[in-house]
């Protein structure tokens, strides 16, 4: 059985961030549209590509990036950082919040690889200053979905908040890790109480995860190892039953750096 769709928080008019595309318009382009590489973000660790993505009615800019430009690391099994991109976003529509942007595992120019929407972002909000609010909802929403997948670096350049006003998070490559590896900007809510709306969110993800049949549990047993999926089912045991944003492991940088 396959779940039925999660209450949205998405929060203001997001076509301008997809270049007039609705993110449900967005996701069947990303699917079944033709991918043109524009050019390459020399900023990115792993190989980074600025594409176009068009159907013949319609196109809009997206990143590509390919398991071929993967670049191995220590704590991750090679070739796997794509399908997390693919799981953090399957999470984050499965919690209902739009955290991540419409985001697809495909083939492309230069064999399978992430495909996820450029976020045409609002670039008069200082995002430092965004970083440390305590009473942003979107923000304290990505610092829930950082805990669920264990995120190992959101750096405040992965916050990218829209005109429109929704804010969603970008890079997370290196996520679902099975120890406890959180690294984060967004510690300022660390032992407070989870929100009611957070603790409803993360219930309905206990659910499905224990469905076979239902979506989540589809992408991350195609794209995680078992003992990935057990953990993720275990933080999210772990936050319901304690109902508080969880803490920096004291084993673990808290920050990743550079934080920008």
């Amino acid at each position: 059985m396959s779940e039925g769709p999660a209450p949205d928080a998405l929060t203001g008019d997001v076509r301008d961030a997809f270049g007039g595309l609705i993110p449900e318009e967005g996701m069947r382009l990303l699917q079944e549209g033709e991918l043109a590489v524009e050019g390459r973000l020399t900023a990115a660790s792993n190989a980074t590509l600025y594409c176009t993505v068009s159907d013949g009615a319609r196109s809009a800019a997206c990143v590509y990036k390919p398991v071929a430009g993967e670049r191995p690391l220590w704590d991750f099994p090679d070739g796997t950082l794509a399908g997390r991109e693919v799981s953090a976003f399957a999470v984050s529509q499965t919690l209902g919040w739009s955290v991540v942007p419409p985001t697809v595992h495909r083939d492309g120019p230069f064999g399978e690889g992430m495909v996820q929407l450029w976020v045409h972002g609002d670039t008069t909000v200082d995002l430092v200053e965004l970083s440390r609010s305590t009473d942003c909802p979107g923000l304290r929403r990505m610092a829930v979905l950082d805990a669920v997948i264990n995120n190992t670096d959101r750096k405040i350049g992965h916050l990218l908040p829209t005109t429109g006003g929704h804010l969603y998070g970008c890079d997370h490559g290196v996520s679902f890790a099975e120890d406890y590896k959180l690294r984060t900007v967004l510690w300022q809510w660390q032992g407070l109480p989870l929100t009611e709306e957070a603790l409803t969110a993360l219930m309905r993800v206990r659910r499905l995860l224990a469905d076979p049949g239902s979506g989540i549990a589809g992408v991350l047993g195609r794209h995680l190892t078992g003992p990935e999926q057990h953990a993720v089912r275990a933080r999210v045991d772990l936050l319901i039953q304690h109902g508080i944003h969880p803490y920096p492991s004291p084993d673990w940088p808290a920050v990743p750096w550079p934080p920008v």
